[in-house]
């Protein structure tokens, strides 16, 4: 993959709150050239030998594949969770090419 290639960041999130939170972090260091932040999310999980559920709030981060070790660590950094999930997903060919050329600029080459 080149370290151009667009990757989007998926992230949970506690609450809307964190997930401002740790967006801000990584848009404002230019890790990532936006962020959605999607609320509502119920999830069911294995966590230590329980079945949990619970609410949480995902957070879409749009990268470049060169920056998804440095964004990572930055949401590692800004998050609660002590194992958070952050799976970075590749971006095949094709999309609009001016807004993938906006991404690739508005981020640390």
């Amino acid at each position: 993959m080149s370290e151009d290639a667009v990757t989007l960041l998926y992230v949970t999130c506690a609450s809307d709150a964190e997930a401002d939170k740790v967006a801000e972090a990584v848009v404002a260091a230019r890790l990532a050239a936006c962020a959605n932040i999607i609320p509502g999310m119920r999830s069911l999980y294995w966590w230590q030998g329980k079945l949990e559920r619970g609410s949480e709030t995902v957070l879409i981060l749009k990268t470049r594949a060169s920056l998804v070790e440095a964004a990572t660590k930055a949401v590692l950094a800004a998050h609660s969770y002590s194992v958070p999930c952050v799976i970075p997903l590749p971006i095949g060919a094709g999309g609009n090419a001016e807004y993938l050329n906006w991404l690739l600029a508005e981020t640390n080459s």
